[in-house]
């Protein structure tokens, strides 16, 4: 068994796709299944059931998954623990940021990097949240700020920004509104946006959103805000964007379209601050992680 193994199997167990497991690697999705298939044999256990609809895991394949990410978990600290050891002087760190960071969280990374700049020059490093979170846990980003939900074990958070959402709409066909109630929305498509830009959070709205009656989808692919914003502007869907207008995302509107609060529905796009657990525990992340606790102490509320 090769170490690939096991990183090509907790990637298609926590994403119960291949196809979204062989983006993740950088790999096509026939030679990630033949990799699956070998280590299968080799174990001599069936680690999940595949058919034309779903992927799940197995009770092997659920049992060997807690023991695949704890070696890997040891395999990612290997360079951080060797820089601990044989550090000297200032060193470089990221933190990795999401699309459409507010600004007064921004300014708060940069406070967190003014207090730190003795022990290390704090850069900023982008990517969506999933792949933040991804390199987090495999030791590449010290913190990261990334939008919830966030469920790994191994990962710590800290509450760092609440923004409330509002609906995205077409503006001739919401002429003279302040606001909007759900309802208002049953006749346009709510737009799927490509994962890549999409938090999950998004993924919850859009169950909620087709259990409250709103049942039309549109989904994009190969696109990002601009191209929802121009779906929205043609009048056949609708979205949702930061409410608070000193928001980025603000930046992505255009003609005919508009942010409208809701009437009866408030979601929220929280953001964390996350680091490893076991870096910030005895680990080479303990004076960082002190620092960005008092920076980030009273998460902002928008």
């Amino acid at each position: 068994m090769e170490m690939f193994h096991l990183r090509y199997f907790v990637a298609v167990a926590e994403e119960l796709n291949f196809s979204a497991a062989a983006r993740r690697l950088h790999m096509a999705t026939s030679p990630l299944s033949q990799r699956i298939r070998d280590l299968e044999r080799e174990l001599d256990h069936r680690l999940f059931d595949r058919d034309t609809h779903s992927v799940t895991l197995t009770p092997a394949g659920e049992a060997l998954l807690p023991i695949a990410q704890e070696v890997l978990e040891q395999i990612n600290s290997i360079p951080w623990r060797l820089r601990e050891v044989t550090r000297s002087g200032r060193t470089t760190m990221f933190v990795g940021i999401p699309p459409g960071l507010h600004p007064r969280l921004s300014e708060l990374v940069d406070t967190l990097a003014e207090r730190v700049s003795r022990r290390c020059e704090l850069l900023r490093w982008p990517g969506s949240s999933k792949a933040l979170t991804i390199g987090v846990r495999e030791g590449r980003l010290p913190l990261a700020l990334a939008r919830l939900p966030i469920s790994d074990p191994a990962l710590d958070q800290l509450p760092a920004i609440s923004e409330r959402l509002a609906a995205v709409v077409p503006a001739d066909q919401f002429a003279g509104r302040d606001s909007v109630a759900l309802a208002d929305l049953a006749d346009l498509s709510f737009i799927v946006a490509p994962k890549e830009i999409s938090a999950a959070y998004f993924e919850q709205l859009d169950r909620e959103l087709c259990e409250r009656g709103i049942k039309k989808r549109i989904k994009l692919t190969d696109t990002g805000y601009a191209g929802v914003a121009q779906v929205i502007s043609s009048g056949m869907a609708f979205y949702f964007s930061i409410l608070d207008t000193e928001s980025p995302m603000h930046r992505y509107a255009m003609e005919n379209t508009k942010v409208l609060p809701f009437t009866d529905f408030e979601p929220r796009l929280d953001t964390v601050l996350i680091w490893r657990h076991d870096r910030a525990s005895g680990g080479d992340l303990d004076e960082l992680v002190e620092a960005a606790r008092e920076v980030f102490a009273d998460p902002l509320h928008v």
